[in-house]
Formats: structure tokens, sequence, C-alpha cells
């Protein structure tokens, strides 16, 4: 006997007008205008991969990034995907869910080294990757990190950085994209 085919809520995908589509108003995640440019970077090396999810009124739940780079570039139509059947709650959540979930994970940072320096030797521009210079610099940065470094990690000097929030929410945001990038970080409230 085999399984019924799961219906998923998102499971067609149709092109809408850009026009057409609306921003959800109370979008916590931000898009600075660099981010906005990779993103517009990215569409123009690989083109459009990822389907813009949207409610059945064409009110955007997940892909807004995309959708400001699609108005840079003046794509006109874009790859959508309709979540049928969602309550407002359900809707509301995955769009913080969405990007949340996606900044809880991590680099192994000996895997991303070598297929960056692998890429790099083929001529790719890394930069499309999202990665900057700085990051990649101290990607390939060689000198021994203090964790490579054995019995003398305990007598090394301590650096630290205090960065002011303006709330929790970027105080968490700040914490979210050191961590990402390798560095030990622990929050603090004065």
């Amino acid at each position: 006997m085999s399984k019924p085919k799961i219906e998923w809520p998102a499971d067609n995908v149709e092109r809408r007008k850009v026009a057409d589509l609306v921003p959800y108003a109370r979008n916590s995640r931000t898009h600075s205008d660099e981010q906005v440019a990779q993103i517009a970077a990215s569409i123009r090396e690989w083109g459009w991969t990822m389907p813009v999810l949207v409610d059945e009124t064409g009110g955007i739940i997940a892909g807004h990034g995309r959708i400001m780079a699609a108005q840079r570039l003046g794509i006109e139509d874009v790859p959508t995907m309709t979540a049928t059947g969602w309550s407002e709650a359900k809707r509301r959540a995955y769009v913080i869910a969405d990007n949340k979930l996606a900044i809880n994970s991590a680099w192994d940072m000996d895997l991303l080294k070598i297929e960056m320096q692998e890429i790099d030797g083929l001529g790719f521009n890394l930069e499309l990757t999202g990665f900057d210079v700085a990051e990649m610099t101290a990607l390939f940065d060689d000198e021994p990190s203090n964790e490579d470094l054995p019995e003398q990690k305990d007598l090394q000097a301590t650096f630290e950085v205090a960065v002011e929030c303006k709330d929790e929410t970027e105080q968490e945001t700040v914490f979210n994209l050191l961590t990402q990038k390798g560095y030990t970080c622990r929050i603090l409230t004065m």
C-alpha cells in the first residue's frame, strides 16, 4: 500500500508581478543597502534560484530582500509559491522563523576555508558568496590562533570589544552575527 501524497502549503511555483506583491509591514528582519546589493549581484550571477513565499493575497512571507533586489534590477515578475490555508499566527511566526532558523547555523571553518580557496583557484569572484574582503582575509590568514597554541592559551592576552545596542533585538542580532563569524561572545546588560 502506497503512502498518500503529502500536500505542502507551498507546493507550486508560479510567476507574479513584483508590483503586485505586498511586503509585510511588521517584518522585523532588516536589509541594508549593501545586503540588497549583494542579493542583486547574486541574482545577476546565478539567476532567480528561490521562489518568494507569499500568502493568498500576495503578501510576502519570505523573500523581502529578494524583492528589494528585484526592484533594484528592474525585474518585473518573479517565481513565487503560495502558502495556502495558513492562519495569521502561522504566517506571522514563519516570517520570523524563516530568518532566525537560517542564522542559527554555524560554519565548519576548516571546510569553508578549503572550499573558498578552491573556488578562488578557479577564478570565481568570492565576494559573490556574501563574504567581504575582511572576512576572507581572516579566513585565509594562516597565522595560528590562540587555540592552536598548546598549554599557552591561559597565558595569552584577552582582547574585548563592547558594542552598545539600542535594544535586546539589536543585541541578539549583533551577537548572532559575531558568533557566526567565529568570535567568542557573551551578552552583557548594564
